[in-house]
């Protein structure tokens, strides 16, 4: 607990903990205000299974913040975890209804995912005006933090392939479940111990049967897949595109169209296919993935099955021939893979 300036929401008795400072209270009042409780459990209907029981929520400083949203690292029940407070513009009834709506959707989407690439979520409350999901706290931070202290073009392929293989993973594993998750980013990525990689941050996810257009769609453009800037229809393939952007981002430790704005950005990308360039030391073996992975056909792009089953041969052959990237060659292996599942259904 060292360096953290924890306060106590309510402790078991109803006696506040420790008294702030008038800058903690500020910072935290008009936040932390709606989720003080008399030490019970808050529930609501159908919420007995998740509702955290804020007598033991310690929140401490604020590590990262979005357009709605403050994320807080604390201690819930002896754990280490970070809070992600949401709070409800009372101005804007829309806002605040689409922002439930997303809350309830990542609360239900997190509950019922277990995989060591994924986030774990341990609990939350609701008690709008502001809402709280409590997950595992991960110390490395995001991988787009991790990527900004790097210098352009220096992380090593190993840790290149170790990351993107963690990532695919989480993916592989989020589309077997029928989850979309429409917002993979480095920012969305949490490195945890020995650089383990796990996909965070589902607010805007969907499950693959519930998602139609993309119509009113809030995502990030940088890494966004041209049909859903075209708020087309869009399926899992979007993530896979999203996915070649982070492999270029490994690779670069860059931000994708760094000289343009998000908008202009999206143009390029719908209108001139523009993708941000690869460098010219980049291996032939990830050019030719992050091509496939952020095709303009969707219909091109592979699915994670495959993604994985690609870099866990480059695993493997690495650790057989440290040359390995230096000598790769596309060769009948990537038509192999390319129609297997073609020839599987036909089999079928």
């Amino acid at each position: 607990m060292k360096n953290f300036y924890w306060f106590k929401q309510i402790s078991n008795n109803g006696r506040s903990g420790r008294r702030l400072s008038l800058g903690e209270y500020k910072r935290a009042a008009s936040w932390s205000k709606y989720l003080v409780s008399s030490g019970a459990e808050i529930k609501g209907e159908g919420e007995i299974e998740w509702s955290a029981d804020m007598s033991q929520l310690f929140i401490g400083n604020k590590f990262a913040s979005g357009r709605h949203s403050r994320i807080y690292r604390g201690i819930y029940k002896q754990r280490d975890v970070a809070i992600k407070i949401i709070s409800q513009p009372e101005e804007d009834e829309d806002l605040a209804a689409m922002l439930e709506k997303q809350f309830t959707s990542e609360v239900a989407l997190l509950f019922r995912l277990t995989h060591p690439n994924i986030v774990t979520f341990v609990a939350a409350c609701k008690k709008p005006p502001v809402f709280c999901i409590i997950t595992e706290y991960l110390a490395g931070g995001s991988l787009r933090k991790y990527l900004h202290q790097q210098e352009p073009y220096s992380v090593p392929l190993n840790v290149v392939l170790k990351l993107a293989l963690d990532i695919a993973r989480g993916m592989q594993y989020l589309h077997s479940q029928g989850v979309l998750h429409r917002d993979l980013k480095s920012e969305n990525l949490i490195l945890g111990e020995d650089m383990c990689v796990k996909v965070a941050d589902f607010g805007i996810s969907c499950l693959e049967s519930q998602c139609g257009s993309a119509k009113g769609f809030t995502g990030t453009y940088r890494w966004m897949a041209p049909e859903m800037i075209k708020e087309k229809h869009h399926t899992k393939k979007v993530d896979v595109y999203s996915f070649g952007i982070v492999l270029w981002e490994l690779l670069t430790a860059l931000t994708p169209f760094d000289n343009m704005t998000p908008e202009q950005a999206a143009f390029a990308v719908c209108q001139k296919n523009a993708r941000p360039p690869l460098p010219p030391t980049c291996p032939v073996a990830f050019s030719h993935l992050i091509n496939r992975c952020w095709s303009s056909n969707p219909d091109k792009r592979p699915h994670f099955d495959e993604i994985v089953s690609i870099l866990e041969r480059y695993s493997e052959s690495v650790e057989q021939d440290p040359q390995f990237f230096s000598n790769y060659k596309p060769s009948s292996e990537q038509i192999i893979l390319r129609c297997f599942p073609k020839c599987l259904n036909v089999q079928l």
